[in-house]
């Protein structure tokens, strides 16, 4: 994209040729466009089968300080905004303006395909949008850091600079685990299995590997490693929820230090070093770390955006390794567009993106036959199905109802156990009956909470149930959300099958808690047992959920079929009552 980038930069500020703007250099108080003149004499001069490529450069330069603007219809739209402009500069300076648009048009051509042209035009105007605005942004922080005598810390090391080094840490960390006991051997050749596909061709992949299997480090190990053979320039793992992110980021900065970039809502500034604090805002903007830590909002709201302030970082998300963490929480409304532009950004923008979750969602173009992802003989994890049967260690049995009464009296009789239930207000609510039952070790976790008391909430969580001191959980869905909990026993407030799934699983993550006796504590949906990994038995009433296992049972469908939601990341297959329903596509 050179020569539209170039081109998009040398006409940018063309309007300022206007005498007007003479007025504005001496500080008057007026008002000149000087975005629109470049675009204007762009779109004039194409030649008409080139008039698409004038069109892009001409967004960016139209855009690069009010935002992308639409097409047609709105008051400030590119048809508008050129059908009104008036050209005053001076006629020999536009005639000396003599733009090639062929360079563009072979640039844009071979970053478009047959069938999805609009999209891949969209997605290279919006990078060459990205280098136009970070550009600018960058000329002004320089020329006024000049005038101050400051010098802005933009400087990120490379990460091909740094991959021996880090490879170096993430072997010696590996080395220091344990590794007697099945379910060590079962991540250890869970690991290297993944690593071993860093070497398949950059594009897309999935990683479909149970809770409590590793995912983490295997993906990090393939990202590492596929860095390193293929080039890459970056590292960029998107997590759906705040409540998890400051997890894997701990995880990252105790093996690579102040490389790592952390980006989202819910970053504590208390917590971060002073001295850097200007550093990581200035990377927030523009993702010039090699390895950053983000979440899907800020993700796709960047690559969807048409603020300049907000596109600035588009350009160096390409070339890198993407890891979608818990890729079936993709909200099903806007998953036909994440999943072109991922595709997209793998097609013609060096990118490799891995969508790593226990539940895999049906994205495969074999499924999902408009809009799917080719992902054919793309698993980096070994035999999922057989993982989801060895690393099963959860039973959900679906109930009846259970008031708010019946639940206090269970938690009563279970000194370390967990209620999760669908909305903040019931969470509360629950809690405070709890509270005036006098119940022993209560802990309330929501996102009523800020994310600095969160932690220190999961912290405490986790102390207790080590030492056997009593702890009676009432939480929301987060605490499905990848959170390294341990509870013996738990209740899931009726929901989608996903989150009973996740509510039972991710609640013995580290297969630390004994199968327990069969007694069902129905509450409007799931009761939850835990198990050790063990191999299941072969009955015919057990068929494997994308990670999981569930016994199927005819009553529990008929519940559920009259209760269901769609499951998260838009797959919603049809519930058959009586039928192994979920056995593998």
């Amino acid at each position: 994209m050179r020569a539209a980038a170039h081109m998009a930069g040398f006409f940018h500020d063309f309007g300022k040729y206007d005498p007007a703007f003479d007025r504005v250099l001496c500080g008057d108080n007026v008002r000149v466009d000087h975005s629109t003149a470049g675009a204007a004499l762009l779109c004039a001069r194409a030649p008409a089968g080139l008039r698409p490529c004038a069109e892009v450069i001409g967004y960016a330069i139209l855009g690069h300080h009010a935002g992308l603007p639409d097409r047609r219809n709105a008051d400030s739209s590119m048809e508008r905004r050129l059908d009104a402009f008036r050209d005053l500069i001076a006629p020999e300076i536009s005639a000396a303006a003599k733009p090639d648009f062929n360079p563009i048009a072979k640039e844009l051509t071979a970053r478009m395909r047959p069938g999805s042209a609009p999209f891949d035009l969209s997605v290279a105007a919006r990078m060459v949008f990205s280098c136009l605005v970070d550009a600018d942004f960058r000329d002004t922080e320089s020329f006024y850091a000049g005038l101050n005598g400051t010098r802005p810390d933009r400087d990120w090391p490379a990460l091909a600079d740094l991959l021996p080094e880090w490879r170096g840490v993430f072997d010696a960390h590996l080395a220091g685990f344990d590794q007697s006991g099945p379910i060590n051997r079962l991540r250890a050749d869970i690991l290297a299995h993944v690593r071993k596909g860093s070497a398949m061709t950059p594009g897309l992949f999935t990683l479909t590997v149970p809770t409590g299997g590793g995912k983490t480090l295997a993906s990090l190990g393939f990202a590492l490693d596929h860095a390193v053979r293929h080039g890459h320039r970056r590292i960029i793992f998107t997590i759906p929820y705040t409540s998890i992110i400051d997890q894997t980021a701990a995880i990252f900065r105790g093996l690579f230090g102040d490389a790592v970039l952390e980006h989202h809502s819910a970053i504590d500034d208390e917590r971060t070093d002073p001295e850097r604090k200007d550093k990581l805002r200035l990377a927030m903007e523009d993702w010039a770390a090699p390895l950053v830590v983000t979440t899907n909002v800020q993700f796709f709201e960047s690559l969807f955006a048409m603020r300049p302030s907000r596109c600035r970082k588009l350009h160096n998300i390409a070339g890198s390794v993407i890891v979608l963490d818990e890729a079936q929480a993709l909200p099903r409304k806007l998953l036909m567009p994440a999943l072109r532009m991922i595709d997209t950004l793998c097609a013609h923008y060096g990118c490799s993106v891995v969508l790593c979750t226990a539940t895999q969602p049906a994205f495969d173009s074999r499924q999902l036959k408009q809009g799917g992802l080719p992902l054919e003989g793309r698993e980096l994890a070994p035999d999922p199905v057989r993982l989801a049967r060895e690393l099963r260690r959860a039973r959900i049995v679906q109930g009846g109802e259970m008031d708010d009464d019946a639940l206090i009296e269970a938690l009563r009789d279970t000194p370390q156990g967990m209620v999760i239930v669908n909305s903040r207000a019931h969470a509360l609510e629950l809690f405070n009956a709890a509270k005036a039952e006098e119940l022993e070790g209560l802990v309330h976790l929501t996102t009523r909470q800020y994310p600095v008391h969160r932690r220190a909430i999961l912290e405490e969580i986790r102390a207790r149930l080590k030492s056997g001191a009593p702890c009676r959980l009432i939480a929301t869905s987060l605490i499905e959300a990848g959170v390294d909990l341990s509870f013996p026993k738990g209740w899931r407030a009726e929901a989608g099958l996903d989150s009973c799934v996740r509510g039972g699983v991710d609640r013995n993550r580290m297969s630390k808690r004994p199968a327990i006796g069969h007694s069902v504590a129905p509450f409007a949906g799931a009761w939850i047992e835990t198990r050790p990994i063990m191999p299941p038995s072969a009955a015919a009433s057990v068929a494997p959920f994308a990670g999981v296992w569930i016994e199927t049972q005819r009553s529990t469908f008929r519940v559920a079929q009259a209760h269901r939601r769609p499951l998260r990341g838009g797959v919603d297959r049809n519930i058959d009552d009586g039928k192994n329903i979920f056995a593998p596509a």
